[in-house]
């Protein structure tokens, strides 16, 4: 056989892996083959795929007569926007997309060709998880993935695309991602599925309403995006990769400076002055970043605050903010995972956070205590002490109690405090503090309501103003609103080379 033919042959054998049959049967479920998912998220012509031809060694239980090369999933590097990532996809349509010890091997070798040569990995995942008929070896498989996964932790960023069912201990790869991607109708993301459950506890559940993206996005915040189909899921992870760098040992790519424009008058407008009334910060995220570059994280999951990247005159920033018109901007057991989660990625890539402050404080009551907000609380705290990253915070109205240590105490490590004029600082609101300090003058003039609001505005004007913050080196500057993006931008320019030296120790016990 000549080498022509030769050639064609290995041409023709890796063409047979995608049926026709199963290609129509995508479609008609909105969904794309594996090799068309690679072809939409990759640079044009630049994937190189590893180890096609490699098939399981198993034989037992008909596997003689399911093996195919490539062992049901595609694995390689390519290049999206000129940059390198390493990736796999699973195919469904060969062995149900199942992962067995070839396949392992496979995803292993290629998430460890990203760790070594500092690049983004990206799992495409569809697959009905272990391969039963090689018994533990599919289970080592996985078991060599997440170990793989945790080294890497930290040092790429690793994304993983859900675009089918991803059951049982398969779940644990998306897991152990930086970030999750979903398709609504499509995704499926679950340990145990319904047959398990209704045979274990009598539940009947659907997939979609047991593990489906919007059960994800929005009650379990195990999901960080989702989308209504996979052309805009695929585009929207690229999107993601243009606010990372390749790796830890590098900063995020700064796009052309555009500097900082002279003030932002809408602020004035967007934020009431009056106490207690709800605005949307998101409108206040868009009038001080640059024009349409935030990108929200888990916009649907703990919508009492946000977190996203964002650009701040060319340079990317992460954002942390409280909404106000949601809970009052409280923190609250899922916000404080939210926001710990997204700065601790933030500081691991060298991205600097912006915190944007309108809060009472962290979030009353039996139901908060009882889920543990003094544990999940604790986590927001232990993120921002620890994170070395440029750190700067801007008190627009409150920040009460512990949600300021959290947000914006210098002494917890931020770099620069900023707060506008019309910000309250202390240990709890003014109308709550005078109930406990004039406890016993409000009882003698309880028929004198007017002594109740001269005792608000004294203490409002006393103990809670930001002159008060300043004089005692609280808060760095005091700034008017529509100079609230030039300031964040000369601030976040003076602290981008920011070194410091970390704690000599193997790590620390974040309480999880």
């Amino acid at each position: 056989m000549s080498f022509e033919e030769q050639i064609k042959k290995l041409e023709q054998k890796t063409d047979a892996l995608d049926s026709p049959d199963f290609t129509v049967k995508q479609r008609q479920k909105g969904k794309l083959t594996a090799r068309e998912r690679i072809e939409a998220l990759l640079d044009k012509d630049s994937f190189v795929e590893l180890n096609p031809f490699a098939q399981s060694r198993f034989d037992d239980f008909g596997m003689d007569k399911k093996k195919v090369s490539g062992d049901a999933v595609i694995s390689g590097f390519g290049k999206i926007n000129g940059r390198q990532v390493c990736l796999y996809s699973q195919d469904f349509s060969k062995i149900g997309g199942s992962l067995g010890e070839m396949h392992g091997q496979k995803i292993i070798s290629v998430l460890k060709m990203a760790r070594e040569t500092g690049c983004p990995s990206i799992g495409i995942i569809d697959s009905g998880g272990a391969r039963i008929q090689e018994g533990i070896s599919s289970l080592d498989g996985y078991a060599g993935i997440f170990r793989e996964m945790i080294k890497s932790s930290g040092v790429i960023p690793q994304i993983s695309v859900i675009l089918g069912p991803s059951a049982g201990g398969a779940s644990y790869a998306p897991g152990l991602s930086d970030f999750i991607f979903m398709v609504e109708g499509i995704s499926q993301m679950y340990i145990t599925g319904p047959e398990v459950i209704k045979s274990v506890t009598g539940e009947k559940i659907s997939f979609n309403d047991l593990g489906g993206a919007s059960v994800h996005a929005l009650q379990s915040g195990c999901a960080h995006f989702i989308f209504q189909n996979e052309n805009e899921c695929l585009e929207n992870v690229k999107k993601l990769l243009s606010f990372l760098p390749s790796n830890n040992l590098e900063s995020p790519s700064a796009e052309k400076p555009c500097g900082a424009k002279n003030s932002c008058p809408k602020l004035l407008e967007i934020v009431p002055d009056e106490e207690g009334k709800g605005y949307d910060m998101k409108e206040v995220i868009e009038e001080i970043f640059d024009p349409d570059s935030f990108f929200e994280v888990q916009e649907g999951f703990a919508p009492n605050s946000i977190s996203g990247f964002g650009r701040l005159g060319g340079y990317v920033v992460g954002i942390a903010a409280n909404q106000a018109k949601t809970m009052a901007g409280t923190l609250d057991v899922n916000s404080s995972d939210k926001i710990a989660r997204f700065v601790r990625f933030c500081d691991c890539f060298n991205i600097p956070v912006i915190n944007l402050i309108d809060t009472p404080g962290y979030l009353p009551g039996t139901d908060q205590e009882h889920k543990g907000i003094i544990r999940h609380g604790a986590k927001i705290l232990y993120a921002y002490a620890e994170a070395g990253v440029p750190k700067i915070s801007l008190i627009l109205r409150k920040a009460f109690g512990g949600a300021y240590i959290a947000l914006a105490s210098k002494e917890l490590g931020y770099d620069k405090v900023v707060a506008w004029p019309s910000a309250q600082i202390g240990v709890m609101g003014p109308k709550q503090a005078v109930k406990i300090i004039f406890r016993k003058e409000l009882e003698k003039n309880r028929h004198n309501p007017e002594f109740e609001k001269e005792k608000i505005s004294e203490l409002s004007e006393t103990f809670l103003s930001p002159w008060q913050a300043a004089k005692l080196g609280k808060i760095d500057l005091i700034i008017k609103p529509q100079e609230t993006r030039t300031v964040l931008f000369k601030l976040l320019e003076s602290l981008l080379n920011k070194r410091g030296n970390k704690i000599p120790r193997k790590h620390g016990n974040i309480p999880l």
